[in-house]
């Protein structure tokens, strides 16, 4: 079975996540003609090329393979840094190309996760989040570059394990101007079409499937305008762009102040979140796991609602 140099295998996965060879140069602390040379020799060491060269970079499928055991590397260094931690407390700190990468959907990000997740940066965990669209921070994880991705997809990868963590309830709002001046009665059949929705991108259909379920409509189509971050959403709704279908966690303060108006009380669409991570035998892997499943369920059991429709978005930051 062939071996392959650590360093050349962390050059390649700095340079895809960098962005380029100049940017991994900096991170690894060599020269962009040592990244270049490591990355030469591992492609023939392979015998394939393992890059292409476009913008972004974009690995290979040997590319994609070989950053999945960068990466596994890199968990199993985690895992032996804190089995010394623990014989020899205060001992050398971990090297920063040593991080441990997951992917998480916007709207946890901007709610439950990062409180979760502080307790193991305390403990001195290299940690690093990754923000996509739900669909995409599963791709992330079938090409090896995260070790495990917050998602609405239930179906495991191969070689991989899902844990449910709970669902993530939302609902539509709006600022108090904007709902005396545009939908005094709340959100209805007659009035959403002229309604502007601030949704997260183009493959958010959160939205429609809100105004769908809550007025009893198949097929919706809405005006939309498009803020790719949730706490942004929020700024923009405040703002007078529009209404929108967030989660509660993050308006209920709002709501709870006369700030935002919930345009539809009587609907609340729960979306189901899971945690989806290699299958490993891993410390790491396990304190991430377990981190995420009590930060979960402790944060989305609040806005429980035995009422609520449920449903699966196609498409979900």
């Amino acid at each position: 079975m062939r071996t392959f140099d650590a360093d050349a295998l962390e050059c390649l996965a700095a340079i895809v996540e960098e962005g380029g060879f100049e940017r991994a140069a900096v991170r690894l602390s060599v020269t962009q003609s040592a990244v270049s040379q490591r990355l030469r020799s591992l492609e023939a060491q392979v015998g394939t090329v393992l890059l292409v060269r476009s913008r972004p970079i974009r690995p290979t499928t040997a590319g994609r393979l070989l950053i999945k055991h960068a990466v596994q590397l890199r968990l199993l260094r985690s895992d032996l840094e804190n089995d010394l931690q623990d014989l020899t407390p205060g001992a050398s700190a971990q090297r920063e190309e040593d991080r441990i990468s997951i992917a998480i959907n916007a709207d946890s990000i901007a709610t439950w996760a990062l409180p979760a997740l502080s307790p193991l940066v305390a403990a001195g965990l290299p940690l690093e989040i990754i923000t996509d669209d739900q669909d995409f921070t599963h791709d992330w994880l079938r090409e090896g570059q995260v070790l495990g991705c917050v998602t609405t997809l239930r179906l495991a990868l191969r070689g991989c394990k899902v844990l449910p963590l709970g669902d993530m309830h939302y609902v539509a709002v709006a600022s108090k101007a904007f709902a005396a001046a545009q939908c005094p009665k709340g959100l209805t059949s007659h009035n959403f079409r002229q309604i502007p929705f601030v949704a997260f991108n183009r493959k958010d259909d959160l939205q429609s499937d809100f105004v769908g379920r809550a007025l009893g409509l198949r097929r919706v189509s809405l005006s939309q305008r498009f803020v790719p971050s949730s706490e942004g959403q929020v700024h923009a709704v405040q703002a007078g762009w529009g209404a929108s279908v967030l989660p509660q966690l993050l308006v209920q303060s709002q709501i709870d102040s006369g700030e935002l108006v919930n345009l539809a009380p009587q609907t609340s669409l729960p979306v189901s979140l899971y945690w989806h991570c290699w299958n490993l035998d891993s410390d790491v892997i396990d304190r991430l796991t377990q981190a995420l499943a009590e930060g979960a369920t402790q944060a989305l059991r609040q806005t429980q609602k035995p009422d609520s429709h449920k449903i699966t978005p196609r498409s979900r930051k």
